[in-house]
């Protein structure tokens, strides 16, 4: 069986019962960082060996992970933190499992973007999530071009060396829209802002752009 499990975005206490209860039984946990994981696996005394599976090694280790699930192996998936797939390369070995007929099951938990959507405020109704902007600023600004008209809230998943070109761009080509900056969500330092990209330029440009962060764009809003 191949189990996807939902891992802790910050706060190691935020699993659920069944997640520890598979991590503690599967044959191997398959994780995206080991040095990250253990640190999990660790504080909840959980005693299974892990390999690492991350995108430069996916398809070598998918190969072998599947090797093991055809053994009869109960092998668990897991990411760097939050819901395997969601912006890792965790989709590859499912479709290979699937593709094999292994059996499979999730155990869900938490997510960022859906942790940082209801701390927003923003309508939740309707929303679409595009993971991580390109790196290079044409193709960026490019891809943002593309919200010119939506009014759904569009949420992104953004490094703290490149929040504030983000910003920068999305204040030129969107004519500086509300966002909603989530930053270490769960964690010790959690932050939410909520303004115009200018003004979370303001405070982020102050040496505050640091952590992990979720930007959420939402055109349909008032400004404050």
């Amino acid at each position: 069986m191949l189990y996807i499990v939902s891992t802790p975005i910050g706060n190691l206490k935020d699993i659920t019962l069944r997640a520890i209860e598979v991590l503690k039984s599967v044959d191997i946990i398959a994780a995206e960082d080991t040095r990250h994981t253990r640190i999990l696996t660790q504080h909840h005394q959980i005693k299974t060996p892990l390999t690492s599976y991350f995108e430069h090694n996916q398809i070598k280790k998918g190969d072998e992970l599947l090797a093991l699930l055809k053994e009869g192996k109960n092998v668990a998936l897991v990411t760097d933190a939050g819901t395997p797939g969601i912006s890792d390369p965790g989709y590859h070995l499912v479709n290979l499992a699937r593709e094999n007929s292994i059996p499979m099951t999730v155990v869900p938990g938490p997510c960022a973007l859906i942790a940082a959507l209801s701390l927003s405020g923003l309508p939740a109704h309707s929303f679409i999530f595009e993971g991580f902007l390109p790196v290079k600023s044409q193709a960026r600004r490019k891809k943002l071009a593309g919200f010119a008209e939506e009014k759904r809230t569009v949420i992104f998943y953004e490094s703290p060396h490149r929040l504030l070109k983000t910003l920068e761009d999305m204040k030129d080509v969107l004519g500086d829209p509300f966002v909603v900056c989530g930053r270490e969500i769960t964690k010790k330092f959690e932050e939410v802002r909520r303004g115009s990209c200018s003004e979370l330029l303001g405070h982020f440009g102050k040496g505050a752009a640091r952590g992990e962060f979720v930007l959420l764009l939402s055109q349909g809003v008032k400004r404050e």
